[in-house]
């Protein structure tokens, strides 16, 4: 696909702020060390639409993102290491609630370290889409620090801990060899085209 205009548009805390336009929307979330705003700027090609931090799960709130003024990436909180108070958590746990209730995504996408097995919040977070009906894709980062044999073998890994539904993808990519950049695009495409 071809990026001709990228805007942010708005942190959202509650379902008055969500952007009511209509138009598809693809949420995006992962464990908040796997470089979920690393991976929207590579597939944007972009440097800083989404802010990268030294401190994993510095996202904070649901933010929205117009992309050729047709569909909506939107980036919510990080889960799972950001040192944040009980209350936080809760108040997080809230706001994604909130927002994965509106339905207002369709397509889900999933981050997931390739070198890790996935935690009880990966899991977590699979079943919890799962549960709203959202298609999901899984994005296997990091692929580049590791051999093909070792990609294969831990993406078998990851299928025996997640046991993916059939109409799920699950697919490798590396910032910084952009492997697999053009397949996430024509599911992403995919999606937008139907909604």
């Amino acid at each position: 696909m071809k990026i001709t205009s990228t805007e942010f548009i708005i942190s959202a805390v509650e379902a008055d702020q969500y952007p009511d336009d209509n138009l598809p929307q693809i949420v995006f979330s992962g464990r908040s060390n796997v470089g979920k705003s690393s991976f929207i700027n590579s597939l944007l090609e972009k440097k800083n639409i989404a802010r990268v931090s030294q401190t994993p799960g510095k996202t904070r709130l649901i933010n929205f993102f117009l992309i050729n003024e047709s569909f909506y990436f939107v980036d919510i909180p990080g889960y799972g290491y950001a040192k944040v108070s009980h209350a936080e958590m809760i108040k997080f746990a809230t706001m994604i609630d909130e927002y994965l209730q509106s339905k207002k995504a369709g397509l889900a996408v999933l981050l997931l370290d390739i070198r890790r097995k996935p935690n009880e919040d990966d899991l977590l977070m699979y079943d919890y889409f799962k549960s709203f009906g959202y298609e999901i894709l899984l994005v296997l980062t990091k692929a580049d620090k590791l051999s093909n044999n070792q990609i294969f073998k831990q993406k078998k890994v990851i299928q025996e801990a997640i046991h993916p539904r059939e109409e799920d993808t699950m697919i490798e990519y590396s910032i910084k060899t952009k492997m697999n950049h053009d397949n996430i695009w024509s599911i992403i495409e995919n999606h937008v085209n139907e909604g």
